[in-house]
């Protein structure tokens, strides 16, 4: 009795052929601060970005250039980073003198590369679409950067998110 031997698929030729794979979805900030039609701003230290789904008529993400993947990731001796960060979004403000915005980060963030939110009041968006959305910008979850929340521990070498340890 003949035994057939299943036949092997052969390989594309080109990679034109398929679509190259992406990573992750939460490695998408990467991919964005090189989108040339997403930034708004850019220098050595970090790149100022056009939220992809903006919860409010503007809303933009300061994202660093160097590593960190999130808040506990931050090192205390790189906290003046997140002044620059802070800084930076004040020099933006300034070209919308007529929006309230509100910095901060997510206490739980769903992106992995760290990023502060500069998001205006109004959230009058499309992308607006649930209420975890709004919760997120809207309740402790979210940790104001010009607040207390994010303070340096002398004796370690992390930052801490004191008012808000029960979500990190």
């Amino acid at each position: 009795m003949a035994t057939s031997t299943p036949t092997k698929r052969a390989a594309p030729s080109s990679t034109s052929q398929r679509p190259a794979k992406k990573g992750h979805w939460s490695q998408g900030l990467l991919e964005s601060m090189n989108d040339p039609n997403l930034i708004v701003e850019s220098d050595e230290r970090l790149v100022i970005i056009k939220d992809k789904y903006p919860k409010a008529r503007y809303h933009f993400l300061v994202i660093p250039k160097i590593n960190v993947p999130n808040l506990k990731a931050l090192k205390r001796e790189q906290s003046e980073l997140l002044r620059y960060m802070q800084d930076q979004c004040h020099l933006l403000a300034s070209k919308y003198p007529h929006v309230e915005f509100r910095y901060g980060y997510h206490a739980i963030p769903s992106m992995s590369q760290l990023h502060l939110h500069m998001i205006s009041q109004d959230f009058d968006s499309p992308c607006l679409k649930t209420k975890r959305h709004w919760n997120s910008f809207n309740t402790k979850y979210f940790l104001d950067s010009e607040g207390s929340a994010l303070l340096p521990l002398s004796n370690s070498r992390s930052l801490c998110t004191c008012l808000n340890k029960r979500f990190m």
